[in-house]
């Protein structure tokens, strides 16, 4: 049965979040949390990260991820992080390619720097927790990855996700799954697949290309399907991911959404808008809603217009009453 993991995207997967989609879609073994940033034990205030905390991470178990480049802050971090809260498993967001995380030498923008990652995975592996890596193919060149994944081979890493896109890319083009292969053809470590997964036939076509990859991680895909981990699943359970899965797939997501699983959307968007409103008030969790709508347009198949008259609405209430107007007519 695939291992499915929710993936971290920062600003939005936060536990508000990940504990409403808990409650409403299955299917998930685990969770990354979005990036922390490390820092020296002077400045360290870890009862401020409610992320992270485990009375607010229940349904699954969730993994911290942390952001930085001194080694010192990592261990200064996750230290505290274990005694605060418990926590023993550690991944290290090596893969992030937005610009203001890059020019700081952080994400995607330390990967050119091959001795300086080195560093850090040597003093973390030090530590008695387990340590894990998420990275790309390289900032700007798939040798970087190469050599990076080289060096990692020397130290007993718990895994490595792999998102197989440059850091320049960002997320234009497509997933570049023959720089992955022969990544995985130096990499001796486990590593979990993270990129583009939209609909159970991208991960049918994963596995037949890469069955060694036992776990995927979800993120745009989720926020674009929220059902998307339950299908892989109950297609694979059905299937057994033979020949002919990828047709089963396609037609069976063809078919129009039915009224039920609006109703069940319906459900989780509410106890999501309502959480939000508690901790944020109306005018901030409506934020969070227009950027989670940019993935949610998705499942209701708006057109880009559709979206747009959405997103121009400044006033919350006038934004819940379009949203119910979507729902509605997908409804009936």
């Amino acid at each position: 049965m695939p291992e499915i993991w929710l993936a971290p995207l920062h600003g939005l997967t936060h536990y508000h979040f990940r504990n409403c989609l808990f409650r409403h879609y299955s299917g998930f073994n685990a969770a990354i949390s979005p990036f922390v940033p490390v820092q020296e034990t002077a400045k360290l205030n870890v009862r401020k990260w409610k992320d992270l905390a485990p009375e607010n991470n229940t349904a699954v178990e969730l993994i911290p991820q942390l952001m930085g480049i001194v080694p010192a802050h990592f261990a200064d971090t996750m230290n505290a992080l274990h005694q605060e809260f418990g926590h023993t498993r550690f991944n290290w967001n090596l893969g992030c390619p937005m610009a203001p995380i890059v020019r700081k030498r952080r994400g995607c923008g330390l990967m050119p720097f091959p001795d300086e990652v080195e560093a850090v995975v040597e003093a973390a592996c030090q530590l008695p927790y387990r340590f894990s890596v998420k990275m790309r193919l390289g900032m700007h060149s798939s040798e970087e990855g190469m050599e990076i994944a080289r060096r990692l081979n020397q130290y007993p890493l718990e895994f490595v996700v792999i998102h197989p896109r440059l850091g320049e890319q960002q997320y234009a083009g497509l997933p570049d799954w023959n720089a992955l292969e022969a990544l995985l053809s130096v990499l001796q470590h486990p590593v979990i697949y993270s990129g583009d997964v939209f609909q159970p036939a991208d991960y049918e076509r994963l596995r037949a290309r890469f069955p060694q990859i036992k776990t995927c991680l979800l993120g745009r895909g989720i926020l674009r399907n929220p059902r998307l981990a339950e299908e892989i699943k109950s297609f694979a359970s059905e299937r057994g991911c033979v020949s002919g899965f990828n047709k089963f797939c396609e037609d069976k997501e063809m078919a129009r959404i039915g009224k039920d699983e609006i109703i069940r959307f319906n459900e989780f968007y509410e106890d999501l808008r309502q959480t939000l409103e508690v901790y944020r008030g109306a005018n901030g969790s409506l934020s969070v809603l227009k950027e989670l709508w940019h993935y949610f347009a998705c499942f209701f198949q708006l057109t880009e217009e559709q979206l747009h008259s959405l997103l121009v609405i400044r006033e919350p209430e006038k934004f819940d009453e379009a949203v119910r107007e979507i729902f509605f007519l997908r409804k009936n």
